[in-house]
């Protein structure tokens, strides 16, 4: 195949695999939520859940990126170098506030150890496990999947794909799209075509 383009361009590629995304149901990413006693961490995860972040853009939050005003959390440089807005949820609003008064954040929403640096992934990653560990939840489900759950909740409830695709900030619509593979509300909203029929007993 050496100095033969045309050759390799004929072989054939392995299928990538494709599976769906993990989702919790809201009641049990409640039990996660109410499991974490830490201000800090329940904040962390909240916001994640309730704005459909991904773990890195909260790591990288800044005082200056929550808008109380108009409700919006600004995500600054997200996946694809791109800006967008998100939601701030009103049950995130007195956390955030009684969070404020005790840590006093200055710049960065989240420090790590050290005061100008921001938490760690890893850190999230960690205070998520151990989250599902205290509510005694043993699916195999990481941290991301608080935004998988977002996004799948909004669908079920009726929001439109199209705004789910601008809130995660999902460049193609066929990203998102495959929420509606895990959405048990709207296939169970199908019916199957034997249910369409009148079967007579022999």
């Amino acid at each position: 195949m050496l100095k033969k383009p045309s050759l390799v361009q004929t072989i054939p590629r392995p299928r990538k695999e494709k599976r769906l995304p993990s989702v919790l149901s809201v009641q049990e990413v409640q039990r996660i939520l109410e499991a974490v006693e830490n201000l800090k961490h329940r904040l962390l995860l909240m916001l994640i859940y309730s704005a459909g972040l991904r773990v890195g853009e909260v790591t990288r939050l800044k005082v200056e990126d929550i808008n109380r005003d108009r409700m919006l959390i600004h995500v600054r440089g997200a996946k694809g170098r791109k800006d967008r807005y998100a939601l701030l949820s009103e049950k995130v609003l007195p956390v955030l506030q009684e969070y404020s008064r005790e840590h006093q954040p200055q710049k960065r929403l989240f420090t790590g150890q050290k005061d100008e640096s921001h938490i760690s992934e890893r850190t999230v990653q960690q205070i998520f496990c151990n989250a599902k560990r205290r509510a005694g939840m043993n699916k195999d489900v990481s941290v991301h999947s608080l935004r998988h759950s977002f996004a799948t909740h909004l669908l079920e409830s009726g929001v439109d794909l199209r705004y789910i695709q601008e809130l995660l900030g999902h460049k193609s619509s066929k990203t998102t799209e495959v929420y509606t593979h895990v959405s048990h509300r709207m296939l169970g909203k199908i019916q199957s075509p034997l249910d369409r029929m009148e079967l007579n007993r022999k």
